[in-house]
């Protein structure tokens, strides 16, 4: 057929179609996306080996750290393979479109639930500063995104638990790479992988900048008053102002 490219031509009667593009535009996604990859990948690889090797690093803060920057890793390769999908043909086999998905469908609640681990982090070192130590401890943490990882992963295998079974069997030519969710199973994963935990760090954000506004307040408040007691003694001297200052920070 004239004008039709198939993604295995000596398959002619079961291979997938190319979708056309002008060389122009393709080249252009191409060099974007691989920039992209290449680019959130080396960072974020840097990021692991820096808080992995130096055990001045190894921190509660720097764990979650280097959990985010692992699954932004993986979002680094997930576009490397996404650049297969521009022309609509999938050359890695059935296995690979299988991991492919699962990489997916794992690394972005796993995402999430590391920034909600971090919103948690930051929640406690702002509005419980004196208990933070005792509260947010290196195990707890590791033992937090251990339960984040596998939950993300027992989830994800729960979606793809059919594609799994028979790793083609939704494919309608060869070169495709497709999978099917059930729509109760991907509202309920939307819910709570997604919504749920966005919710939460917007709850948990919104409660640490009241606190800080509040504290802020305190401080100008405090730092006034001593300011204006100071002046009906006099013109008041730095070490007083500094001493204010520095109560008013410790508030």
């Amino acid at each position: 057929m004239e004008g039709v490219e198939f993604c295995f031509p000596h398959l002619l009667n079961s291979s997938c179609r190319k979708a056309l593009h002008p060389v122009s535009v393709s080249t252009l996604i191409y060099m974007i996306i691989s920039s992209i990859s290449v680019l959130t990948a080396t960072l974020n690889l840097l990021v692991i080996i820096s808080i992995s090797h130096f055990k001045q690093l190894h921190n509660p803060t720097n764990f979650l750290l280097l959990s985010l920057a692992v699954s932004d890793f993986f979002v680094g390769l997930y576009l490397l393979f996404y650049i297969m999908f521009i022309d609509g043909c999938w050359y890695f086999g059935d296995f690979m479109c299988i991991l492919y998905y699962v990489i997916g469908t794992i690394n972005t609640p796993s995402s999430i639930g590391t920034m909600v681990l971090i919103s948690v982090d930051r929640y406690v070192a702002i509005c419980d500063p004196l208990h933070y130590p005792t509260k947010v401890t290196a195990k707890r943490v590791q033992i937090c995104v251990s339960l984040c990882w596998s939950f993300s992963a027992l989830a994800g295998s729960f979606l793809l638990k059919d594609n799994l079974k028979q790793q083609s069997r939704f494919n309608s030519c060869v070169g495709e790479c497709v999978v099917h969710i059930n729509f109760i199973e991907y509202v309920a994963d939307l819910a709570l992988n997604f919504l749920l935990p966005i919710t939460v760090i917007i709850v948990l954000y919104l409660r640490i900048f009241v606190v800080v506004v509040s504290q802020v307040r305190a401080m100008r408040t405090h730092t006034a008053g001593v300011t204006y007691q100071c002046s009906r003694k006099g013109n008041p001297k730095k070490s007083e102002m500094k001493a204010a200052r520095t109560l008013g920070d410790v508030r």
